[in-house]
């Protein structure tokens, strides 16, 4: 079925229709969410929470077509919360090894590049994850970070020249 249709009658309280949009989105903003924290629970934590903050505002969506961007920043804002509040408990840095620990629906990805992932800047990953999964050019992604779409762009060349280098 259509988003755009789906998100119409979601908006209007149709369950089954938000049932539908999240399965169909649900794998991208767990992989969005398990790349931005670094292990299964938080990404499943704060994808729960992004569902449950989407439901409550659904009726809130004035573009229906905008589904997807409007529920991928929805979880960007939970994911930059929920490590904001680990910042807070602890010094939290990036954890090599937490990212080497990819769930077995991820496992075509390399521990090479988890590991060249995980070399970048909280930022920089963010940039990457919401271009690379997420599908968003550089205006969204600016819209959504609050930085400058030429910034955007560059960092995520600067990113993506990293990663290359220390895969090579």
């Amino acid at each position: 079925m259509d988003v755009k249709l789906l998100a119409r009658q979601a908006s209007a309280g149709d369950k089954e229709a938000f049932a539908a949009l999240y399965m169909r989105y649900r794998d991208d903003l767990y992989r969005y969410a398990y790349f931005c924290l670094g292990n299964e629970e938080d990404a499943r934590d704060a994808v729960s929470a992004c569902i449950v903050e989407a439901y409550e505002g659904i009726f809130g969506l004035r573009n229906a077509e905008a589904f997807k961007s409007w529920i991928f920043r929805i979880l960007y804002r939970c994911c930059c919360r929920y490590i904001a509040q680990q910042n807070d408990m602890r010094n939290n840095r990036a954890d090599v090894e937490e990212l080497q620990k990819l769930p077995a629906e991820n496992s075509a990805i390399s521990p090479e590049v988890k590991e060249a992932f995980g070399i970048l800047d909280p930022c920089d990953r963010d940039i990457v994850l919401l271009s690379v999964i997420g599908g968003y050019n550089s205006p969204e992604i600016a819209a959504m970070t609050g930085l400058n779409p030429s910034t955007v762009r560059s960092r995520l060349k600067r990113a993506l020249a990293k990663m290359k280098q220390f895969l090579e």
